[in-house]
């Protein structure tokens, strides 16, 4: 068959055309043929023959005169083109108006409709001549005297050329329809078939672009609700594709600027110590220290990596325990004091005692709140204020994070989780691999809770870190 889309539905329509339409041609012939005309020459014929009787009822004394029964049966024949017996009430053939039946009087009428006429039924019989001459019609109408008595059959019988013949006409006119209706099945079925292909067309360059790199524009959702659904999905998966790239490029921007800083930096370091900076030991500490700072750095660049590679691979691993929360968070906020503090902000902790103990992942959630202080940390200008609170609620246990930074407007405080995007105000500092709140609103969900932002331009912004007090974590699974 057609090797192409377009041609197999140009046959899908036409082939059931090809096939219902001329069995409908001829079964409508049949009918019209058999059920219409030659029922319709039958009903004619009885009317005549109704006639015939009613005029014979008037005149018994035909029934007497034997000659004068055959004058009228051989007048009236050829007025009606038929063929006309006479038959008595008990069944003898009385006249006929055709010489050819002339042996058939006197003789007993053996017709099986014979029997119904006598008794007073009208009986008409439609069948084809066994002469192949076309077909019969045999009608029998029972002749009613003036007392309500049978008195005689009135039989005439009309033999018509084929119906097939008659309806010649009507049969060139069903063809031409017929044909008609080909035609136009088949045009449509064309115009179908190339509205049909032209958006799978365009779907299929696009998936070929697709693969072979090309920059693409969105598909037009056109034609049916099924190709407008996959026109959607395409495009869907175009933008998916474009924004991997564009994710793709930004972390690689982002890894050339955050490993050129404290690479450059160590390796200045390096070069003062060997070109005999370590002979003073004031500034051989301070270089020291400078270069532990920058390692640190690299070293929570390697952690947002790894978690990066860990989300895409489809799970996060965790380790969770018992971890006791008036313990393990001041430790964690040690170091970021001294961050705050090196910046020139005000550094606030309110924390109450008797904390409840929680199952946790202590190395990972120390990530999570690591990121959001170091966010505020570096949002918020010199003079500012970062505090660090934390509560309990009945079966839930929360770590809030608060700055005086700039804020973030309505539209970006859900884009701002996503993955390497950072915020688009003039007065935050571009740095960072944008990681560090997708990193920790993972890391919450993977903890069975959920973190939450309030914030507004030029009032500073709020994240709260919710943990359940029972046993809610679950695994983390890269987002679909």
């Amino acid at each position: 068959m057609g090797h192409t889309l377009r041609t197999q539905l140009i046959l899908s329509h036409l082939l059931p055309i090809l096939v219902i339409i001329p069995l409908m041609g001829g079964a409508l012939v049949y009918v019209l043929e058999s059920r219409v005309l030659l029922v319709d020459l039958a009903d004619q014929l009885t009317g005549q023959a109704v006639l015939v009787a009613a005029m014979l009822g008037y005149r018994a004394d035909i029934w007497y005169d034997l000659a004068r029964a055959q004058e009228f049966a051989a007048r009236l024949g050829p007025v009606l083109q038929a063929r006309i017996w006479l038959v008595t009430a008990n069944g003898y053939v009385f006249a006929v108006s055709d010489v050819q039946d002339a042996d058939r009087l006197g003789r007993r009428l053996e017709a099986a409709d014979a029997e119904n006429a006598l008794v007073g039924k009208i009986t008409a019989r439609a069948e084809s001549s066994q002469s192949g001459g076309g077909e019969v019609v045999d009608v029998m109408v029972p002749v009613v005297g003036s007392g309500g008595e049978v008195i005689g059959v009135v039989r005439i019988t009309r033999q018509f050329a084929s119906i097939s013949d008659r309806s010649v006409r009507l049969r060139n006119v069903i063809a031409v329809i017929l044909a008609a209706g080909l035609l136009a099945g088949g045009a449509l079925g064309w115009v179908l078939a190339i509205e049909l292909q032209r958006p799978l067309k365009r779907v299929t360059q696009s998936v070929l672009q697709l693969a072979e790199g090309q920059h693409l524009t969105p598909l037009e959702e056109q034609g049916p609700q099924e190709l407008r659904v996959l026109s959607r999905a395409v495009n869907t998966l175009v933008e998916r594709l474009q924004a991997m790239e564009r994710a793709r490029q930004q972390l690689l921007s982002n890894l050339v600027h955050e490993l050129g800083r404290p690479l450059g930096a160590l390796r200045s370091a390096s070069q003062a110590l060997l070109g005999g900076a370590d002979h003073d030991p004031g500034l051989r500490q301070e270089l020291l220290l400078g270069m532990d700072e920058e390692m640190g750095r690299l070293q929570r660049l390697l952690d947002d990596l790894a978690h990066l590679r860990s989300q895409l691979s489809g799970t996060l691993e965790m380790n969770f325990q018992p971890v006791d929360l008036d313990d393990w968070l001041p430790r964690v906020l040690a170091p970021w004091r001294e961050a705050a503090l090196a910046k020139g902000l005000r550094w606030e902790v309110t924390i109450p005692a008797h904390l409840p103990d929680v199952e946790i992942d202590p190395d990972r959630l120390a990530q999570a709140v690591g990121n959001l202080v170091n966010n505020a940390i570096k949002y918020t200008p010199s003079g500012g204020i970062v505090t660090v609170a934390a509560g309990t609620e009945p079966d839930a246990v929360w770590i809030q994070v608060s700055d005086s930074g700039p804020g973030i407007p309505p539209e970006e405080q859900e884009r701002i989780f996503a993955p390497f995007y950072r915020g688009q105000q003039v007065n935050r500092f571009r740095q960072g691999m944008g990681l560090g709140l997708t990193i920790a609103r993972d890391l919450a969900v993977a903890h069975g809770g959920r973190l939450e932002l309030e914030s507004a331009p030029g009032q500073g912004s709020r994240f709260t870190l919710w943990l359940p007090l029972r046993k809610g974590r679950q695994a983390l699974s890269t987002p679909g």
